[in-house]
């Protein structure tokens, strides 16, 4: 599950606003240099990303996993034509490229999140983006964070009380259907929990935020990301 986690890893000892100017300049580079001589020096550099974060590849991949079926879907459509030959596997490149570089950013977005505090993230973005707008993004991706592992778990967890009831011998359509509104119950359920625990818990817009602040072990993640956004525009 894509949360944070404490450790003691490069990554988490950088400034949150580094990190994400890093993966800016990942994400405006994969989509500027979608070649496979680009996607390859950023197949390189997502590694010593994840090296940095303590992260195995494989892990990550099984964290994302639910989005692959739509990454691997794109190409394989791609190759389709409605007269013959049927099917032209040169037509697939460009999808495929475009969808592996879709899975390098997936890579390096879940490398912040596991060694980033969700209030640190929250105080980068009011830091980056001054005034009620800020707060707003900073509200926003706060609860995305802990609310998207929380309902992940609740799919997840339809799904296997639905297998001991031996659900999977019903159809595919049923299936699908009792997990979706089984998610969204107990979405609109924990949502209302969550403007109560708001309310309860007095939330305001201006809370004591950790203080952040740029050192030295910053600066190699600053020049990469400025790095990465000059060869994006060239």
């Amino acid at each position: 599950m894509l949360t944070y986690e404490p450790g003691s890893s490069i990554a988490h000892s950088l400034d949150p606003r580094a990190k994400l100017a890093v993966q800016i300049g990942i994400a405006l580079a994969a989509f500027s240099h979608t070649t496979p001589r680009g996607l390859s020096i950023l197949t390189v550099l997502t590694g010593c990303i994840l090296a940095s974060a303590t992260l195995s590849p494989l892990n990550v991949l099984h964290d994302v996993r639910y989005a692959l079926p739509f990454l691997i879907a794109g190409p394989l459509l791609s190759m389709v034509v409605f007269r013959p030959p049927w099917l032209v596997p040169t037509a697939a490149i460009e999808p495929a490229l475009a969808s592996y570089r879709v899975l390098l950013v997936l890579f390096v977005s879940a490398a912040y999140v596991r060694t980033t505090p969700i209030r640190e993230s929250r105080a980068a973005i009011q830091l980056v983006v001054p005034g009620r707008v800020g707060r707003l993004l900073g509200v926003g991706v706060a609860l995305v964070f802990r609310f998207l592992p929380v309902l992940i778990a609740d799919l997840s967890r339809a799904r296997v009380a639905m297998q001991a009831r031996l659900g999977t011998e019903r159809r595919l359509t049923d299936r699908m259907r009792l997990v979706a509104t089984t998610g969204v119950r107990r979405a609109f359920g924990r949502a209302d929990r969550l403007g109560m625990a708001l309310r309860a818990r007095c939330f305001a817009w201006n809370p004591t935020l950790p203080l952040l602040e740029l050192s030295p072990r910053d600066v190699p993640s600053v020049l990469l990301a400025v790095a990465l956004v000059t060869w994006s525009f060239v």
